[in-house]
């Protein structure tokens, strides 16, 4: 893997300073507090207290000692001088100029803040944890090299080279990477490794490959699109892979590298080792399955809600066909109840009254007329 993937910021900011802090971060990182000035008190003149005290908020600031003094911005300088009533800043040359004595400082400041250097176990927990991140998600390497500065900085280890760290970062995701597709690869049997290879091949009806063709998903809302849709769940689903072999690999990088296989080429896909390859045909395969799934009750949904909605445009239609017919009979009841009403005619008459303005056979009619039409 690549080693080379810092940003021009990442590069130009790792250990040095891009620019003047600003007034939190000189609070926070060159502040010098009495326990401080005790220990900066045990060196000798001017140029040695205030070279020791930048040594002390460059680690804390940038994680390592600083071997040109002049790189230190000048903010910085007066900031930490006042602090030792030190009113004069050149005195700094000549703390520059003495390597030997860099070194000596450079040796307290590790020894009495307790900084260590990048070896074991620091090396070892480092790698653990950049192992771990890599192998539950995709993280790009940037975010690994920011991740692991901080780390190294909050654990007081004093940072090793860019490139040194960069070397680290691609080692370990190129581990976490084989470990997959190491795992990927031993899920299927050799029966299907052999028809996970003839994806790649070209289908009997189409000069596509088999993998290219079940890419595809419906593309139109019809009874044939759900045949071909269904058709195309079945042949992912014969494979005979199943989701419960992954429940111990990490599901984001599943879901990057189905997503690889759906975006990549045949040909790149054909040029792989056998090991990538196998696993990228696997995880192809499981998720374009559950995809393949989806599609298709996707497109039998639609295919309902058409017919839903056909079938109350036909419903529609009807009734106000029949609105007509129901309003004739309703007047009809409606007569034919009135003489209920009336107090004049005697209830032993009030059936012959209204079948002499319906005749019965006709009423009954009309009962079920409203029956068959009306709506509850």
């Amino acid at each position: 893997m690549p080693v080379d993937f810092l940003t021009t910021e990442q590069t130009e900011s790792y250990g040095r300073f891009t620019g003047e802090p600003d007034e939190l971060q000189l609070a926070r990182y060159f502040h010098l507090d009495e326990a401080d000035k005790e220990f900066i008190g045990k060196s000798r003149g001017d140029h040695n207290r205030l070279g020791i005290a930048l040594q002390i908020g460059c680690v804390r600031f940038l994680g390592t000692f600083l071997t040109d003094m002049n790189h230190i911005p000048s903010g910085v300088r007066h900031f930490t001088a006042r602090q030792l009533g030190i009113r004069d800043i050149t005195v700094l040359a000549e703390y520059g100029q003495r390597e030997n004595t860099r070194r000596e400082h450079a040796a307290l400041i590790r020894q009495h803040y307790q900084y260590r250097e990048f070896a074991w176990p620091w090396t070892f927990r480092l790698t653990r944890l950049l192992y771990t991140r890599s192998w539950i998600s995709n993280e790009r390497p940037g975010l690994l090299f920011d991740l692991a500065t901080g780390w190294l900085m909050q654990h007081r280890i004093i940072l090793p080279g860019a490139t040194t760290l960069t070397r680290l970062i691609s080692e370990v995701r190129e581990k976490a990477t084989l470990r997959l597709w190491n795992k990927l690869a031993l899920i299927p049997s050799a029966e299907q490794r052999s028809q996970l290879e003839m994806l790649l091949g070209p289908t009997d009806c189409s000069r596509l490959s088999l993998l290219e063709s079940l890419k595809k998903g419906p593309v139109t809302i019809s009874g044939p699109a759900f045949n071909e849709a269904i058709e195309r769940w079945k042949t992912l689903n014969d494979f005979g892979l199943h989701a419960e072999n992954l429940s111990t690999l990490p599901a984001v990088r599943l879901k990057n590298l189905a997503r690889y296989a759906g975006m990549t080429s045949v040909f790149n896909i054909a040029r792989m080792s056998p090991q990538k390859r196998m696993a990228v045909l696997v995880a192809f395969v499981l998720a374009w399955e559950t995809l393949a799934l989806d599609d298709a009750l996707d497109v039998l949904d639609a295919m309902l809600a058409v017919i839903i909605r056909d079938a109350r445009k036909i419903g529609q239609k009807k009734r106000l066909r029949s609105l007509k017919d129901l309003d004739k009979s309703a007047l009809a009841l409606a007569s034919a109840c009135s003489y209920l009403l009336k107090e004049e005619t005697p209830d032993e008459s009030i059936r012959a009254e209204v079948f002499s303005y319906i005749p019965r056979q006709k009423l009954a009619e009309i009962i079920t007329l409203v029956r068959e039409i009306a709506r509850p």
